[in-house]
Formats: structure tokens, C-alpha cells, sequence
């Protein structure tokens, strides 16, 4: 997913936003030949993802900067560790310093709290995943990251799978009134490898999407009660998938009903990005 092309286009885009014309400060008040080294170094404890992502930031500036990056992404680290070192031009250091900061900070920052969802469901059989409530053009990154905590990817797109959500039913079931004929009716021009998600929020409708074709359902805000009736009901018929307003408080009882997997938003839209902060060395 995190190709060396995502990560040239995306960090290049990056780069000419913040310097459209080059870094006016660095290069107006900098020796063009004064040389430095740079610690990225960690203020708070985390789970480290983006490597590759921050050593992009300079080489795409400065091909001569030369980048070590001490730890690998789904490392840990303490506040103090030094997490990578950067040598080369002052100035071209400098220009790409903003940008390589603002990805790993992101980046680690989702990993981290991943790594607290995984954490929270240990032992219990439960996957944490993402969901598509990613930043736009930065979804590579940001699902990178969460792989980087020990979280898993849902579909990266709307041409991945099909997962039908109460909107979608909604629309099929206003011209017909049976569930399960109008969901098998739909799926039947799919290719045999594509997996169908279909999303509930009662108990009720389970049966129907079943006899739909669903290969995964997605039980949507359930109270822990419901949750569990409805594993008991699905069995080994398909996979279940808990989603809708899963945080750390309560994802462990979640996990505690049996379901498969459990989705969760807030890995990529309320991560907060990490302090991690480059002290520049001269010489």
C-alpha cells in the first residue's frame, strides 16, 4: 500500500506546498555550504511508523542528505530516544524539516493509539481495523500507520468490496419490499471472489442478510446485549463485524461478545499526532 511512488507523490505534493518557491528564510539567512546533523528525537512515549515517509521528506528536497532512521515502524519508543538522524545541507535540512515532522508525527500518532486498541482486545480473538474515515489523499499513510500499531486495513476502497450501509438499504428496499430477494438479486452479477459486507442495526434484519449473501455483517451500535445474541445467531454463517462509537473504555466488552472483528474510526480521524522533535547539531 505504502509504495515508493505513494510516498514521492504525496510527500513532493507536501514539499511544493510549503516551499512553492523555495524555503525564503533558510536561504536568505543560511551559509549555502554550512552543514548540520538533526536527531529526531521523542518527547513522549509511542509506537513509531513513517521511516520511509520522513526520509523521503529530505532526499526529495536535497538528494545529498543522507537520512539513518534508527528504529522500524511498529517499534516502540521512550521520551528521549533518538529516533533517526539526518546529515547534510543546513539549508536543505532545514526547508524539509516541517514536512518530515508533520507525517511522522501523524503517523506515529495512529499508530500508537492503535497499538492501545490491539492491546485492549488481547487475547480475546478480536480484530481492530480502520475504516475509510481517513484523510483525504493521505490514506496509504494513515492505514500504513495503523498496521504499524498491530491493526488491520478494511477495504482500502469503495472498488474493493461491497458494503452496503443503511443508505444503501434504504434505497434498494424502496422498490422492493423483501430484503434478502433484493440483496441477492443485486449481488448476482458479482464475480465470485468479491466479499459482500452488509450493515444491520437490529437484530432483526440478520436473517435476511444472510439469505442475501452476505459474507460479513456488520453489526452497527449494538448494545453488549444485543452483540451477543446476534454472534449466537450468525455462528460460523458469516463474519461479524462490530462498529459505531467503539472507544478504548469500551472496546474490551465488545471484544468480550465473541465478534470477529471490531471497526474502529477513531485509529485515523481523532489520532493525535505525537511530539517528536528535530534538534539540530551544526557541523
Amino acid at each position: 500500500m505504502l509504495s515508493p511512488a505513494t510516498i514521492s507523490r504525496v510527500v513532493g505534493a507536501a514539499l511544493d506546498e510549503d516551499a512553492p518557491w523555495g524555503d525564503l528564510t533558510s536561504t536568505t539567512l543560511l551559509p549555502a555550504d554550512a552543514a548540520a546533523t538533526a536527531d529526531l528525537t521523542a518527547r513522549e512515549p509511542g509506537t513509531f511508523s513513517g521511516g520511509a515517509v520522513f526520509s523521503a521528506a529530505f532526499t526529495l528536497t536535497d538528494p545529498d542528505v543522507v537520512v539513518d532512521v534508527h528504529v522500524g515502524d511498529g517499534d516502540e519508543f521512550a521520551p528521549g530516544d533518538v529516533l533517526a538522524t539526518v546529515a547534510g545541507s543546513a539549508q536543505s535540512i532545514l526547508t524539509a524539516e516541517r514536512v518530515a515532522l508533520n507525517f511522522t508525527q501523524r503517523m506515529s500518532g495512529i499508530a500508537t493509539l492503535t497499538s492501545r486498541y490491539v492491546a485492549a482486545v488481547s487475547g480475546t480473538g478480536a480484530r481492530i481495523v480502520d475504516t475509510r474515515k481517513t484523510t483525504p489523499g493521505l490514506r496509504a499513510f494513515e492505514r500504513h500507520a495503523v498496521a504499524s500499531g498491530g491493526g488491520r486495513n478494511h477495504r482500502f476502497s469503495l472498488s474493493d468490496a461491497v458494503m452496503a450501509k443503511d443508505n444503501h438499504l434504504a434505497v434498494l428496499q424502496a422498490s422492493v419490499l423483501d430484503l434478502a430477494t433484493a440483496l441477492r438479486d443485486a449481488l448476482s452479477a458479482l464475480p465470485h471472489t468479491a466479499h459482500v459486507v452488509i450493515e444491520v442495526d437490529r437484530l432483526d434484519q440478520i436473517e435476511a442478510v444472510l439469505a442475501g449473501g452476505a459474507h460479513t455483517v456488520l453489526l452497527d451500535n449494538f448494545s453488549i446485549d444485543d452483540l451477543r445474541t446476534a454472534v449466537a445467531l450468525i455462528g460460523d454463517r458469516a463474519t461479524v463485524e462490530a462498529s459505531g462509537g467503539v472507544t478504548l473504555d469500551t472496546v474490551r466488552a465488545i471484544a468480550a461478545t465473541g465478534v470477529d472483528v471490531i471497526s474502529v474510526g477513531a485509529l485515523t480521524h481523532s489520532a493525535r499526532a505525537l511530539d517528536l522533535g528535530l534538534d539540530v547539531r551544526i557541523g
